[in-house]
């Protein structure tokens, strides 16, 4: 349908799906607009959030994408994660409605692309230092040019910080010397450490030239970030867990890229401010993407429109995720292709849904050998 002269929202549909939450936004002009939400550990709570916001979007013209934006993070002085996962979903799927309206990709809507196709790295698995190293040659042969790798084995937790150091620059030097230094490699830490263990194993793999240091420490004290900053050489990436502006404004001084998820962080709308804004401090932006079969192209739709993107997961293009939409995101050598179709480029085939029922996070607690809770 090209060019839609009234549209009204009639119901916005969530949907609870193996770990995922995705949402469906009907109107009355036999348009339907895709999103999700990527709050995953809590995503019952976030489906009755969006349920909720239904009293406000029906009836209303969804293309006034930013109009909605800004009634409803303003409605209240009280947002937080779960409204902010809510509102990206539906921030999407508004985008991915007014794409279809002029049919047109996202993308063009946003100022036109700055690329012809997403580069990203894969993950390195594996249970041992051998399987790492041949997982990480394996994946270079499959054409990709980043990687990222977890230096932690299952019982992390019970070791000392000499020997999580110890086991960490094992892991990272098996992969070097497997795939040479053409290959950028990053390293996700979870936010496990303490500042100073954080600042002690920086310092033993300073010599691999890792393109990033992810998330070193927990998200909660930007002090403690900024320390490690100020004692670190290797280029620090953090966000994963922020969801508003404001946090990030805070994280630009001591970071070399943000990690905004789209399905998190307010939306298309707010993550195209908050790479804007890292652009002014020349901070690049590695989004954060760990949802389901919308997230991923969603997320490209941003990636191909802001002139900051760096890297991104590759995600997972296999089955469920495969069925669940109708035409999922094409690789081709450690790049995503840029959908042409309106919209965000996917639909949600419905009836695929109820084969994969809600898998709800459970709470496991990761105990240090004294019992001590550690960080996840």
């Amino acid at each position: 349908m090209d060019g839609v002269e009234r549209l009204k929202i009639e119901r916005i549909e969530p949907f609870l799906v193996d770990r995922w939450l995705l949402i469906r936004v009907y109107t009355d002009a036999d348009l339907v607009g895709t999103g999700e939400a990527g709050l995953w550990a809590h995503q019952k709570m976030v489906y009755e959030a969006i349920r909720e916001l239904n009293r406000y979007f029906v009836g209303k013209d969804p293309r006034l994408i930013e109009h909605h934006w800004q009634a409803v993070s303003r409605n209240t002085h009280f947002m937080g994660s779960v409204l902010s996962a809510a509102l990206s979903a539906i921030d999407i799927a508004l985008w991915d409605l007014l794409g279809k309206s002029v049919n047109l990709p996202v993308y063009q809507l946003l100022g036109g692309k700055c690329r012809d196709k997403v580069r990203v790295f894969a993950t390195v698995r594996g249970e041992t230092v051998e399987q790492l190293a041949e997982s990480a040659e394996n994946q270079v042969k499959d054409g990709f040019t980043a990687l990222r790798v977890t230096p932690f084995f299952r019982d992390a937790a019970l070791q000392t910080p000499t020997k999580v150091v110890k086991t960490a620059v094992e892991m990272v030097q098996a992969i070097r010397d497997a795939i040479g230094y053409d290959v950028d490699l990053g390293v996700e830490l979870h936010r496990r450490l303490t500042p100073a263990v954080a600042i002690l194993l920086a310092k033993q793999l300073e010599p691999y030239r890792l393109l990033f240091y992810e998330d070193p420490v927990g998200p909660e004290s930007v002090e403690a970030l900024a320390y490690v900053a100020a004692h670190v050489n290797i280029p620090i990436c953090a966000g994963e867990r922020k969801y508003n502006i404001q946090q990030f404004q805070e994280l630009l001084p001591y970071v070399s890229y943000i990690r905004p998820d789209v399905t998190l962080a307010g939306g298309i709308t707010h993550c195209k401010k908050i790479a804007a804004l890292a652009e002014a401090s020349f901070v690049g932006v590695l989004p954060h993407l760990m949802g389901g079969p919308v997230n991923t192209p969603a997320q490209v739709q941003l990636d191909a429109a802001i002139p900051n993107y760096v890297l991104h997961e590759a995600g997972v293009l296999r089955p469920p995720y495969t069925e669940i939409v109708d035409e999922p995101i094409t690789m081709e050598r450690g790049y995503m292709l840029l959908p042409n179709r309106p919209g965000i480029g996917v639909e949600i085939q419905e009836d695929a849904l109820e084969k994969y029922p809600y898998r709800p996070s459970e709470i496991r607690e990761a105990l240090h050998e004294d019992g001590s809770i550690a960080e996840k």
